[in-house]
């Protein structure tokens, strides 16, 4: 017998109060044979994702089914049970084992990631179950979706800060044909290279495997959106567009090395190589780009306070976000390296006062 598999699991407060959610259904999809749901009192969102999985494939073993297709929204448990993901985390390990385990009862098994509103029945009996893992826990419970987020505890530091900052974990987008032969790369839109799309995928898997993630927002350009995009796959998430955290208008140097770029203009690429105000021909200085990215922080701050966020952007925005929390002159734009597909992090209190915690990783490439 063959049968479709779909489970869910969630946490309000990455850890906090936990739930899961499994549905078995016949191979057509039109009847349910059994369903699950179960409080773990307080996990992460990853724990009760894999729980919900377990939970799944005990029904379907118990059914007698000979074959099973599960259907998921958590992009990570898909791709470790694929094998295409490393388990590195030690509280996944054990629940990933018994899984594999569970799995080896079926003679064929297969597992596909959907977006969430396409796991609905599971979602309902996750949530239903992370209300009832809140009230034993004595608190509020939301009325929606699971809270995916983890919220950054920041004890007061040398700023004196105190209070949980917006928490910006700062992505640069994957490898493009432009950078690969160091052109300048603004407003013009090339896609990913393979390997982009596989820097892309590593950094998703990392922070899936992080998890407390409460949104992704994304430079609409195409190879920020696409780098987003995966790592919103992986976090079961929506990847909102965010007009101002677009790269630097490079003007007439777009698609020039930084020679062919000094050799056109050489006196005014020297100036801009040390005066912020100072815009390639047709295009926008970094004291107008700073402007922008400015007001897309302070969007960020006040939709999102309190939360961790990721910001999918280009190497000039990233370092603008970088020198404001800071506090930092322009100076530092020039000094500052970013590699493709990197990491950096960034925490903005509601006082003004700010924090860098990373800068330049690139340990999961």
């Amino acid at each position: 017998m063959k049968v479709i598999i779909e489970a869910d699991g969630g946490s309000r407060g990455n850890p906090g109060p936990a739930g899961y959610g499994a549905v078995v259904r016949t191979a057509d999809g039109a009847a349910v044979l059994a369903e699950t749901k179960e409080a773990i009192g307080r996990a992460t969102n990853n724990v009760a994702e894999y729980r919900g999985l377990l939970a799944g494939l005990d029904d379907a073993v118990r059914l007698g089914a000979s074959e099973a297709a599960v259907y998921m929204d958590s992009k990570l448990v898909v791709e470790q049970m694929s094998g295409r993901w490393k388990v590195k985390h030690p509280d996944l390990a054990e629940l990933h084992a018994q899984a594999r385990k569970l799995a080896s009862r079926f003679d064929r098994i297969s597992y596909t990631w959907i977006p969430r509103e396409r796991n609905s029945h599971a979602d309902r009996l996750a949530n239903e179950a992370m209300d009832a893992a809140a009230t034993l826990n004595g608190e509020a419970s939301p009325v929606t979706e699971p809270a995916e987020t983890v919220a950054p505890q920041s004890a007061p530091g040398w700023t004196g800060a105190r209070g949980t900052p917006t928490r910006m974990l700062l992505l640069r987008h994957g490898q493009t044909p432009l950078s690969v032969q160091r052109r300048y790369s603004g407003r013009g839109n090339p896609t990913l290279t393979e390997l982009g799309r596989r820097q892309a995928e590593a950094a998703a898997g990392y922070l899936a495997e992080r998890g407390g993630i409460a949104a992704v927002i994304s430079s609409p350009l195409q190879r920020a959106y696409a780098t987003a995009g995966a790592a919103a796959d992986a976090l079961g998430l929506d990847v909102t567009v965010d007009d101002d955290l677009i790269e630097t208008d490079f003007g007439a140097w777009e698609g020039l090395t930084f020679a062919e770029a000094a050799e056109r203009d050489p006196e005014l690429h020297r100036r801009w190589l040390r005066d912020t105000s100072t815009a390639p021909p047709g295009g926008e200085s970094f004291d107008d780009a700073l402007a922008r990215v400015q007001r897309a922080r302070a969007r960020i701050i006040a939709g999102y306070p309190g939360a961790t966020v990721l910001v999918v952007s280009h190497v000039t925005p990233i370092k603008m976000l970088l020198r404001l929390a800071l506090d930092a002159g322009p100076g530092i734009l020039y000094r500052l390296h970013l590699d493709l597909a990197s990491l950096s992090i960034a925490e903005f209190y509601s006082d003004g006062a700010s924090s860098v915690r990373l800068v330049n990783q690139t340990g999961y490439l």
